[in-house]
């Protein structure tokens, strides 16, 4: 499985991004996928997740009310959409995907593949 992830740039706060994750192999619609993110000096955090068939969403208190996690089983793809962005949003933004599918994991050793990084930027 591959995950590719695109979307990130340079944004002013107070702005929106919307992050893709493009998967290729594999069953995406069976897999349990989130996005987690990285600041500079930081370890990874999780972000958000969704359930295989989207009923189930979670996100880590920081970006509830801003962030929308959803994904397109359709096109194989997951999307983050990000609004009322902060500077303290800024990090590389990864997904990744649970072969498991079992409901939303919020840990990084739940997931099994993961995607390459996506830079997203929030300037002050």
């Amino acid at each position: 499985v591959q995950l590719q992830a695109s979307g990130g740039g340079l944004v002013q706060a107070g702005g929106s991004l919307r992050l893709s994750c493009r998967a290729s192999g594999g069953t995406f619609y069976s897999y349990a996928v989130g996005w987690f993110r990285q600041a500079p000096g930081k370890e990874r955090e999780f972000v958000a997740a969704i359930s295989w068939n989207g009923g189930s969403t979670g996100y880590v208190d920081s970006v509830k009310g801003r962030f929308t996690i959803s994904r397109d089983n359709a096109k194989n793809t997951l999307y983050l959409q990000m609004n009322t962005l902060k500077p303290e949003d800024t990090a590389v933004y990864y997904c990744a995907a649970d072969r498991y599918g079992v409901g939303v994991p919020r840990s990084e050793n739940d997931y099994d593949y993961w995607g390459q990084g996506t830079l997203v930027t929030v300037s002050s």
